[in-house]
């Protein structure tokens, strides 16, 4: 914001907002993104929520570091990896067949389309569903998606090739 101050030349004013003012413009713009990356991750609403409250939480804990630099990418991974922390304990995923009506937010169509690729997709083996959310739910590149991941590129690029098949196959099957 810049002001003239009687015959003085231009002076540049910044307005610094605190720590708390900037988190919770961030947790107002990046709220419904982490959402639908938990929701997508978890298949279940509840625990979605709860990766999610979990990530503003850390997130707010070390947001000095995170405002630096990409604040949603790095928010992005906390869901991430919460979600494989857990499956690396629990040894399994146990993933809800069927997401209950509603639980996915939009117009009435696309709730139904949202619930039909959300229980797809829960059918997916869990490095198969973690790529196909990242790249194309998310939107992320082969190069991110292996980064995020911790795995190589030819990895992602297997994984993804072999859940798209799947999915399609599910399709299919579903379209019987």
């Amino acid at each position: 914001m810049s002001a003239q101050v009687n015959d003085h030349p231009l002076i540049r004013v910044d307005v610094t907002r605190t720590k708390d003012q900037e988190f919770t413009a961030f947790v107002q713009d990046a709220g419904p993104y982490l959402y639908k990356t938990a929701l997508f991750l978890s298949g279940d609403p509840h625990r979605a929520e709860e990766l999610v409250q979990a990530t503003f939480e850390r997130s707010y804990r070390s947001w000095h570091k995170a405002r630096d630099g990409e604040p949603r990418a790095y928010a992005r991974r906390i869901p991430l990896n919460l979600r494989i922390d857990g499956w690396r304990r629990s040894r399994h995923e146990v993933v809800s067949e069927v997401v209950p009506a509603g639980s996915v937010t939009g117009p009435a169509d696309g709730v139904a389309v949202r619930d039909e690729v959300m229980r797809a997709l829960s059918l997916l083996p869990l490095a198969q569903r973690r790529v196909v959310v990242l790249r194309h739910l998310l939107d992320l590149t082969e190069e991110q998606t292996a980064r995020e991941l911790g795995i190589a590129v030819g990895t992602v690029k297997s994984a993804n090739a072999r859940g798209i098949a799947r999915l399609r196959d599910i399709f299919k099957e579903g379209a019987r």
